[in-house]
């Protein structure tokens, strides 16, 4: 499972989470992605689905595999794409424990995104800590950045490695931002009039940026089991 992070709000994690996914089916892979903003989610309302679902009242059984996101299918005609939003009752799960169970339900060969909420308080660690992986997302302004290097430095010490950097609404990275991240940028996604997966440079660039995760996806038997 893939945390999609970082520090600031508004700096297109969901947005990222989303596209990512789609340049990942485009690719072959199958790919789930969940809301992991509890408080205020948005991921199922942008893959034009509910905010919310229920979720089991077990604590140990996961969750259905999510909604598919019409038009994204497989050259077999199946649904590649899936989408499992946030909770309707969410004060009844322990995030952390529900992370891990989703992650551990999805079938070894899809890839799990999930979109997590800014910052370092407890909602924002648990994804980052029941991932194997976290991707940074932010934007190339200061700010932006030292709240990006604090979620990465977070994310470290939950044990979760940080597999790289997205930058967005920029049409180049600034030389220096993997040194403050301390993790490689994979890719700047330019900012656009309008929706980014609606444009074909937005598009490109999270094309280019799937093939770095694809080429860096762990084996099963490394995923993380704790």
């Amino acid at each position: 499972m893939i945390a999609i992070t970082g520090g600031k709000g508004g700096t297109g994690k969901t947005t990222t989470t989303l596209a990512l996914g789609r340049a990942l089916v485009a690719r072959g892979r199958s790919v789930l992605v969940v809301d992991g903003d509890w408080d205020l989610p948005d991921l199922g309302a942008l893959a034009g689905r509910s905010r919310r679902v229920d979720y089991p009242e077990e604590p140990r059984r996961a969750p259905e595999r999510g909604v598919a996101v019409d038009g994204d299918w497989d050259e077999d005609g199946d649904a590649s794409l899936h989408v499992l939003p946030a909770p309707e009752r969410p004060t009844d799960l322990e995030p952390h424990d529900t992370f891990r169970v989703v992650a551990d339900g999805a079938d070894p060969e899809t890839t799990v995104l999930v979109d997590c909420p800014a910052g370092a308080a407890p909602d924002a660690v648990a994804p980052v800590r029941a991932a194997d992986r976290a991707l940074l997302v932010t934007e190339a302004c200061a700010a932006a950045l030292r709240d990006a290097a604090k979620t990465a430095a977070v994310a470290r010490r939950v044990d979760t490695s940080v597999a790289g950097a997205v930058v967005t609404r920029a049409a180049v990275v600034p030389s220096g931002v993997d040194a403050v991240l301390g993790c490689p940028v994979l890719g700047c996604v330019p900012g656009v009039d309008g929706a980014v997966e609606a444009s074909a440079r937005g598009r490109a660039a999270y094309r280019a940026i799937a093939a770095q995760v694809a080429d860096d996806e762990p084996s099963v038997k490394s995923r993380r089991t704790v």
